[in-house]
């Protein structure tokens, strides 16, 4: 058993034994050890995302940091950013036209070089259904371009246990178009649709220098559970399971620190990650809260179906 494994397998709540992100570069003596690389990050204002980013800050490497609320983004912030190595884009990801002018930022910012990409933001507990903009890969080529026979090119996407408890039968109710709308079952959906993004991201563009790998940060009361009912939040919170798996954010930020930089996932992906190691065989429980990765977590049929899916709603060319 590994250290960070033996650390993980009697958890004792947020800010006990286990490791956080900066242990993370400490253990893989990175500290300025990534200048000249260039590492993006989504939803890094806050929760995890930030802890993620600050960490990183440390390895030397230059990060472009995406916001939606830039006066937001300077107040996190500001204590890490630095004129041309650390700086903040505004990219609203409810929008493609927002995404795609902040995607030309960053090639213009990076000079096309984009060696990581760590797909944090997210959100869940929207009482209503609401759709993006327009309805809906942009740094592909910087990915591809920047990969050397030394450092290979990494996209890690945070996505949650939560997969565990749906599938994604059906490819004509991506947006609950044939029934009523759960926030719950689209928080999942959405889980498991990044588990398939990363997956079926490293089967085309591997033999390319990109890999790619998911990541469940685990339990951690951060500002994603905003719109959740605040009753039910309390409820939560009050089980004695939640409270003893229950990480800090710099905690949560540990696996995503390790897929994105760590010397074990150099030349290697499309697995799904937790508790900062591969992921193991779990029971086919439905659990949410469940460990270990599930039935559905590797299907090659659904997700080569779910990125052509996604190509079409894009717009875009396979």
């Amino acid at each position: 058993m590994s250290a960070y494994a033996a650390a993980h397998a009697n958890p004792h709540g947020a800010g006990d034994a286990r490791p956080t992100a900066s242990q993370i570069i400490h253990d893989q003596a990175l500290k300025n050890q990534l200048r000249g690389k260039v590492i993006v990050i989504t939803g890094a204002t806050s929760g995890i995302g930030l802890e993620t980013a600050r960490a990183l800050s440390s390895t030397g490497a230059t990060l472009i940091l995406t916001a939606r609320n830039m006066e937001k983004g300077k107040r996190a912030l500001g204590h890490i950013l630095e004129q041309d190595r650390i700086m903040l884009v505004q990219m609203d990801l409810a929008s493609l036209q927002s995404v795609r002018v902040g995607a030309d930022t960053i090639l213009s910012i990076s000079k096309s070089q984009v060696n990581i990409l760590i797909n944090n933001a997210g959100v869940m507990g929207l009482k209503d259904l609401q759709l993006t903009e327009d309805g809906y890969e942009l740094l592909r080529g910087a990915l591809m371009a920047s990969t050397t026979l030394t450092f290979h090119s990494r996209v890690v996407t945070v996505a949650s246990s939560a997969h565990r408890s749906t599938t994604l039968n059906e490819s004509d109710n991506y947006n609950f178009q044939k029934g009523v709308y759960s926030h719950e079952i689209a928080y999942a959906n959405s889980n498991l649709a990044k588990v398939y993004l990363a997956n079926e991201i490293d089967r085309r563009y591997s033999l390319n220098g990109i890999h790619a790998t998911s990541v469940h940060p685990g339990a951690i009361n951060t500002d994603i559970s905003r719109n959740l009912d605040r009753e039910l939040l309390k409820h939560i919170m009050r089980n004695d399971y939640v409270l003893k798996i229950l990480k800090s954010p710099e905690q949560g930020a540990a696996t995503t620190v390790l897929a994105a930089v760590g010397k074990e996932w150099e030349n290697k992906g499309g697995r799904y990650l937790e508790d900062c190691e591969e992921s193991k065989r779990g029971e086919d429980d439905n659990q949410s809260f469940g460990v270990g990765y599930v039935r559905q977590t590797y299907d090659p049929i659904l997700e080569n179906r779910l990125w052509k899916d996604s190509l079409k709603m894009l717009g875009l060319d396979e």
